[in-house]
């Protein structure tokens, strides 16, 4: 599992900084200031999310069952939360309106917030001994 995850990490990561760039140089000259922001934003919480599955991935302290519920959430919480902004962002370069799918955003982010969550009350939570008597 934390080949997977730190594999989703580096994919993440280098598919934020491939629209990063392209919304630098290519978009700036089609898109509006506002529209750019979006944009960005969608990259910087994509960006946010790889360097936490590569947190999530390399570390030993989180078990595996956890890991999982973690990955689970941040690959779907980006994938509706930062592609929905990219399709929003850019709706005014395609003949689809993609104005429909702002209710995503919503949800991606609601998943982006849950496997945070998940993380902090698995490190607060008190972990059961097991007695070796």
């Amino acid at each position: 599992m934390d080949k997977k995850i730190v594999t989703t990490a580096a994919l993440f990561g280098m598919v934020a900084i491939i629209l990063g760039a392209f919304g630098a140089h290519a978009l700036k000259k089609v898109l509006s200031v506002e529209q750019l922001t979006t944009f960005e934003t969608g990259v910087r919480y994509q960006m946010y999310h790889a360097l936490f599955l590569l947190f999530i991935g390399t570390t030993t302290i989180i078990n595996q069952k956890i890991k999982k519920r973690i990955y689970n959430l941040v690959v779907y919480g980006v994938t509706f939360f930062s592609v929905s902004i990219y399709f929003l962002a850019t709706n005014s370069l395609t003949h689809i309106d993609f104005k429909m799918m702002g209710f995503i955003t919503p949800v991606g982010g609601l998943f982006l917030i849950s496997a945070w969550f998940v993380l902090i009350f698995d490190l607060i939570a008190p972990k059961k001994k097991k007695n070796n008597i």
